[in-house]
């Protein structure tokens, strides 16, 4: 697995955008963001030369304007950001995880299920 540099809550928001219609120009992503965000465009230009300062977005320039385009997977940062939080808050322990989200969750017999049959595959 390629090492995923720390990305934060609002740059996630900047890569679900990109990974749900890349390539895309940066007037693409605010039109985006500013549907469901109060942030400024000038906000999500900063972001966007954030993830590219950290090599997770790439660009090409396309006459005058750029498109931009993920230089890493999206399960990709999923998985460096489940072993973040895990390491984090539960010190590795993927057990310990576990149980304390089933605890803590309303599960439906359907979601029960689910789980099980995950397990079992698992053996």
């Amino acid at each position: 697995m390629q090492q995923i540099p720390k990305i934060s809550e609002a740059e996630w928001e900047v890569l679900k955008i990109v990974w749900a219609s890349s390539p895309c120009t940066s007037n693409q992503i605010i039109e985006a963001l500013e549907q469901s965000t109060n942030w400024s465009p000038k906000t999500i230009k900063t972001l966007i030369n954030r993830l590219v300062n950290k090599n997770v977005l790439g660009f090409k320039e396309d006459g005058r304007r750029y498109l931009y385009y993920s230089l890493v997977e999206e399960n990709e940062c999923i998985k460096a950001e489940n072993q973040s939080f895990l390491s984090k808050v539960y010190n590795g322990a993927l057990k310990s995880m576990l149980v304390s989200f089933i605890n803590e969750s309303d599960l439906s017999k359907e979601d029960i299920e689910d789980l099980k049959r995950i397990l079992d595959e698992r053996k």
